[in-house]
């Protein structure tokens, strides 16, 4: 049986303030403007909003008014980025938790985003996380953005959670999209859904909080005070069912949200713990 715990978090809005208008920020774009007057219209098309993103950041470059948006740009960006309170310390303090209560049982960390990999996997915390799946863009001759080549957004987001149980996580896995697919019996999951926590705050994040609430996890919504609609699209997901419990994008130690986390983590230990003794381990 499995002895790992899989805390999954989204990360825009969850784990810090919404990176990709923090860059288009940086480099000198009037943010407001570019979700309404470049991303909304094409979602009216019935584009996807994730995809109608990443296109608009690609016309951007190509504008070159701001300059190239190159991934060189966009990994400096990563890699000063702000993150919400209590983050760079909350992995440290969680691994304590499980090493002191139940020191058999592995927990790991997992980023699944509809963010831009090449700024997430820069981020000072980036070395916490076992894998981290985010959208990505090619890069042209020019060294500027020039097309989409993985897009994650509402289900594509279950596929990673499917990788996380079945085991197919790592680099030797990148160029094998269709692994996924791959038949694993019940008692060779690498990580049931039953042990995995998924915090999110957005609405690509529901079907990750339905599949693995669904299935006996833990699923927890968060919001940022300083957005009020994030609030109220929050509250949907607990009328909804959605969510275990909802609460403030902070982390620290004497935040709610830490507070459950660790109480999630140490009573998903505390299962495997007594499931492992039943089995004879």
């Amino acid at each position: 049986m499995s002895d790992v715990i899989a805390l999954v978090f989204d990360f825009d809005d969850t784990l810090a303030p919404d990176s990709t208008s923090g860059f288009l920020q940086e480099i000198g774009v009037d943010v407001e403007a570019f979700w309404r007057d470049d991303v909304n219209p094409l979602m009216a098309q019935g584009w996807d909003p994730v995809p109608a993103y990443l296109y608009a950041m690609i016309e951007l470059s190509r504008s070159e008014k701001y300059g190239l948006i190159t991934k060189e740009r966009l990994q400096a960006w990563g890699e000063k980025l702000p993150l919400h309170q209590g983050v760079t310390t909350v992995f440290d303090r969680l691994q304590k938790v499980i090493t002191s209560t139940h020191p058999k049982v592995r927990l790991e960390f997992y980023v699944i985003s509809s963010g831009i990999g090449d700024v997430l996997r820069h981020i000072p915390i980036a070395y916490h996380f076992t894998q981290i799946w985010a959208s990505e863009f090619s890069y042209g001759k020019d060294g500027g953005i020039d097309f989409a080549r993985r897009v994650v957004s509402f289900t594509d987001k279950t596929r990673y959670l499917f990788q996380i149980q079945k085991g197919i996580i790592g680099p030797a896995y990148e160029s094998k999209p269709f692994e996924v697919n791959r038949k694993v019996s019940t008692e060779h999951l690498r990580v049931p859904f039953d042990q995995m926590i998924f915090v999110g705050d957005g609405y690509t994040d529901i079907p990750c909080f339905s599949l693995v609430r669904n299935a006996g996890g833990v699923a927890f919504g968060v919001w940022d005070p300083r957005h009020r609609d994030t609030r109220r699209r929050a509250w949907g997901f607990i009328e909804d069912g959605r969510v275990s419990n909802l609460n403030l994008a902070r982390f620290d130690e004497d935040s709610e949200l830490y507070i459950w986390l660790e109480e999630a983590v140490h009573s998903l230990a505390a299962r495997i713990t007594v499931k492992g003794k039943a089995y004879g381990g």
